[in-house]
């Protein structure tokens, strides 16, 4: 059992029922993205989200117990979710299969999140969406959730720089304010973006 396992044993959602607001804001862009990937879905509130509104939708993340939570709040809001047992960094994911992929939050230390976006990319057809929010370095002194080691924040520079050799919809680095459960309230820094896969 991992700490995510441990994290998400509780009765209540940690982080919410609720999508991400930056999933949610920007779900207009994966309205002709049938099929879509939610990577490092934890307890399933955006995969959930975007089932309702139409998507066949596959969660991936490595807690059991996230998985689990993700099937019951799928069957809470009338909607199918399938879900995969993933270790993002080394189990094998289908390759330019899916129409879209989102991850919110996917916290990977700074010499693998190069490799776990690529690995996302891969997953997306060509012409294909990847829409992320991640926390930025600069959160470190925010009061509102996220990893409190910079190993496993997000350079803003970094990210742009992964995301160039594809179309770029949306890019955002800065504050933000996300009320998601009980462990990410208040003002954050975050980064986010939405690319067309090349």
């Amino acid at each position: 059992m991992n700490s995510w396992d441990k994290r998400f044993q509780t009765v209540e959602y940690v982080y919410g029922e609720q999508p991400n607001t930056f999933i949610k804001n920007y779900a207009d862009y994966l309205k002709n993205y049938t099929n879509i990937a939610a990577y490092a879905e934890g307890e399933g509130r955006n995969a959930v989200f975007l089932a309702s509104e139409g998507h066949t939708v596959t969660a991936f993340d490595y807690a059991q117990s996230g998985l689990q939570k993700t099937q019951q709040l799928a069957k809470k809001y009338d909607v199918i979710v399938e879900t995969k047992l993933t270790d993002l960094l080394q189990d094998e994911l289908p390759v330019e299969f899916f129409d879209a992929a989102i991850m919110v939050f996917g916290h990977f230390r700074v010499e693998q999140q190069y490799e776990v976006l690529k690995r996302i990319i891969d997953s997306v057809k060509p012409g294909g969406l990847i829409m992320m929010e991640l926390y930025s370095i600069y959160q470190l002194p925010y009061a509102s959730g996220g990893p409190k080691q910079l190993e496993f924040l997000y350079d803003p520079i970094d990210v742009l720089a992964w995301c160039q050799s594809h179309k770029i919809l949306h890019f955002f680095t800065g504050e933000q304010v996300r009320n998601e459960g009980i462990l990410h309230t208040g003002l954050a820094h975050t980064i986010q973006f939405i690319i067309e896969k090349s």
